[in-house]
């Protein structure tokens, strides 16, 4: 059960700078900006109560304008460079909340405009675990039963020795993924981290982990969206 008490923010941080794919927050996929599909998925989910679009890009503000639920708060631009923290805009966003709005957030929500499948239910999920007692963070991540190893020379060897070869017969791993992260103020603002010392695992489908970062990533969700639509 959600407290009504608690103050959820849910963070969208979004540069104007890319070098995988030009513009790639407000490229259009599948008949919309990237964007749209995590504000979209936010606001349906219910369980935030403010949600921010970090940017220091005029053009990523309009589009994001155009949503009366959404903040566009800009970016400072030591805070948008190629190695600028995710926490640092979180940080800054929640800081502009406070003096602009007077509203102080207790946790936080990290949702990556490249991530367009990320579902309101998993939203929904992330912020149950959060409040969990002796949970201070929450990280998604998805499912992996690949035989992984590492190559030293021209030597490649498992990491996890003796695995079965049918994958049916693997212990599940799990990777982490950039679909969510939810985190209590206290620990962004202390560590400076989306991950505490007691993180919950939400568990991300395979489909909604799929994340955006070149050209071939944005053809391949382009091409299941439209797979998708035709199956309807």
């Amino acid at each position: 059960m959600i407290k009504k008490t608690s103050i959820i923010v849910g963070v969208i941080p979004a540069r104007g700078g890319s070098k995988g794919i030009l513009r790639k927050n407000i490229k259009p996929l599948n008949g919309k900006p990237l964007i749209v599909y995590t504000i979209e998925s936010a606001l349906a989910s219910g369980v935030i109560n403010k949600l921010i679009v970090s940017t220091d890009d005029d053009e990523i503000a309009q589009v994001c304008n155009s949503y009366k639920k959404v903040l566009v708060y800009k970016r400072p631009r030591e805070l948008s460079t190629d190695t600028s923290s995710t926490e640092a805009a979180l940080i800054n966003a929640c800081e502009q909340l406070s003096s602009l709005e007077n509203i102080k957030a207790d946790y936080v929500l990290t949702l990556e405009p490249t991530s367009p499948f990320r579902s309101a239910e998993t939203i929904q999920k992330t912020v149950e675990l959060l409040l969990k007692p002796n949970i201070d963070s929450v990280v998604g991540v998805t499912e992996v039963t690949s035989v992984l190893g590492r190559i030293d020379g021209d030597v490649f060897s498992h990491i996890f020795p003796n695995q079965p070869r049918r994958r049916q017969d693997r212990k599940a791993l799990y990777q982490e993924s950039s679909t969510i992260y939810g985190t209590s103020m206290q620990v962004l603002r202390d560590k400076k981290l989306v991950i505490g010392d007691f993180p919950a695992p939400m568990i991300v489908p395979k489909k909604e982990a799929l994340d955006i970062n070149d050209e071939f990533d944005f053809q391949l969700v382009e091409s299941v969206m439209k797979f998708k639509a035709t199956i309807k």
